[in-house]
């Protein structure tokens, strides 16, 4: 029997610093495969360490990029699938140095639809704006993806024609709103400094040196390739000695079940810089209140936002231990309330998906045809 047939087209994904679940990326790139795997075949450029992260089986995983070298390879990677195959690319967490690279081994021309970058967040200096303006006069037909409404301003009004408003995508699976009291105040993902994790050793010193016992976990992992800034092994220290006793601290980075367990029943402390975080998109966030976890935040940042609207958390103008201490016993007297409103928030927020992003990859695609016997 013979029949036609269209291939899925196929769709390389970029991710250089993929090399286990530390941070987001790998949730983010997961939950991209699982929704092209129906839709489109999926190769994946990674980190060498990344074979083993529990991707579908139909998705490629490539481990190609070494940390010393990723640049050079990325630039070596750009002018392989961009010159030769007529595949779209997507970079999912670009940054500046993608447009540059991109630039350089693209040569000049480059098709419409063939290259997507995802940019999460974007500084707002002179600087950088007038870095993209010069990127954006070299007329390259990238698609830049940003993940917030101002964002996607900063990239049209710097001359990019093909600029798409993607919100971060949920990657968490909802919460079943079982019954779940409060459990303890947790600090999840990477450790670093402008997450304000100082703050949050504060808070832990302040409850020990009050004789409280609220139980608190501090997750406590590194960035990618086990990196600490040097006032976060400061801070680690400071943890380490500060005495407590109902502190939990998990150094380790965690798989994704023993990540989103860490949600049940908690109140998410993210104490994260305002100025850093005005119009950065967080995980954790979308983590948390999908798994029905308050959260206490700083007001004025994406993150406050987030939970607003269902009144899903509380917003900080002073993220330091006391105001942080204080939020908290506000919402553990009232914590099923609290919890009822983190997960309709995150109910809300799970309607957000990567179908504009796949309709982008399929749209105007040749796909050849094949009899099939």
């Amino acid at each position: 029997m013979t029949g036609d047939a269209r291939a899925k087209r196929t769709v390389h994904v970029v991710e250089p610093t993929l090399e286990d679940y530390a941070g987001h990326c790998h949730a983010l790139v997961r939950s991209f495969c699982d929704a092209a795997g129906g839709r489109l075949n999926v190769k994946l450029w990674a980190g060498r360490n990344a074979a083993n992260l529990g991707f579908a089986p139909q998705v490629e995983v490539l481990p190609y990029f070494r940390r010393r070298l990723r640049l050079l390879q990325l630039l070596m990677l750009f002018r392989r699938l961009l010159r030769v195959r007529d595949e779209p690319v997507v970079v999912m967490t670009a940054r500046r140095f993608d447009l540059t690279l991109a630039r350089l081994a693209a040569g000049g021309a480059l098709k419409p639809g063939r290259l997507f970058l995802y940019f999460h967040w974007f500084r707002q200096t002179p600087k950088h704006i007038a870095y993209l303006r010069k990127a954006a006069a070299a007329r390259l037909q990238v698609t830049i993806l940003a993940t917030t409404e101002s964002a996607t301003a900063v990239f049209e009004s710097a001359g990019f024609e093909r600029v798409v408003y993607l919100p971060y995508p949920t990657t968490a699976v909802p919460a079943d709103g079982g019954d779940a009291g409060f459990r303890h105040l947790l600090y999840a993902g990477a450790a670093r400094a402008d997450k304000g994790f100082r703050h949050v050793v504060d808070l832990v010193e302040l409850l020990h040196q009050r004789g409280m016992q609220v139980p608190i976990t501090v997750q406590a992992s590194a960035e990618h390739y086990g990196k600490y800034d040097e006032a976060t092994r400061a801070n680690l220290r400071r943890l380490e000695h500060s005495g407590y006793a109902s502190l939990r601290l998990a150094r380790e980075t965690l798989d994704p079940v023993q990540y989103a367990e860490l949600f049940w029943g908690a109140i998410c402390l993210q104490p994260y810089e305002k100025d850093d975080f005005r119009d950065r998109v967080s995980g954790v966030t979308l983590d948390a209140l999908t798994y029905g976890a308050p959260v206490i935040g700083p007001a004025g940042t994406w993150i406050a936002r987030q939970f607003a609207e269902n009144s899903a958390g509380v917003a900080l103008e002073d993220m330091g231990a006391e105001s942080m201490l204080g939020a908290a016993q506000t919402m553990m007297a009232s914590y099923d309330r609290y919890r009822a409103n983190a997960l309709a928030a995150g109910r809300r927020l799970s309607a957000r998906s990567w179908a504009p992003l796949l309709s982008l990859l399929q749209e105007n695609a040749q796909f050849p045809q094949q009899a099939v016997a």
